[in-house]
């Protein structure tokens, strides 16, 4: 196991952290949303419009379990938790490093949510998805570091001491 893959919200900073961490361990660094709109050749939020959040979740299930790399960063799209397929291959090949924030903050750090590609279900709120999506990252991580209150450097300090059995 030699991969680090976040886990977690919408604006919970697997993005941000990723790309930092992978600079201090050394790794490279992967943002499978990223991937996935290279594949599709459009943004998140147009493959939602396209092709239904279905559709959508079929491409990231497969683009994520499609992921083949060694001493690498990845950070994951939010709704990963419902590809069980992408998520076992994923534990495979690394530690899934769970940012956990509470839902306050999650709020806060995000203001048009849609304009992200966010998977919403029709009169789903951003509360009912946190509540759903809390048990999901908790199932699926090896590891769940508390990011609440944290400075980007504090947060990584916390992931880097917490994967180091791991890698």
């Amino acid at each position: 196991m030699k991969n680090i893959i976040l886990i977690g919200m919408p604006g919970a900073g697997k993005s941000t952290i990723g790309v930092i961490l992978a600079k201090v361990l050394g790794f490279s660094f992967i943002d499978s949303d990223i991937l996935i709109q290279e594949q599709e050749g459009m943004l998140l939020k147009d493959i939602i419009a396209s092709k239904g959040i279905d559709g959508f979740r079929q491409v990231e299930n497969q683009v994520n379990r499609d992921i083949k790399t060694d001493k690498s960063v990845i950070a994951t799209g939010g709704s990963i938790v419902y590809c069980p397929e992408a998520m076992e291959h994923l534990g495979n090949i690394g530690v899934v490093v769970y940012i956990k924030l509470d839902y306050e903050t999650i709020n806060k750090r995000l203001k048009d949510i849609r304009k992200r590609g966010v998977v919403f279900r029709e009169g789903q709120t951003l509360e009912h998805l946190y509540d759903e999506r809390k048990t999901l990252y908790e199932k699926y991580a090896k590891v769940i570091v508390d990011g609440d209150g944290l400075s980007i450097e504090e947060l990584m300090a916390k992931i880097v001491d917490s994967v180091k059995g791991y890698i």
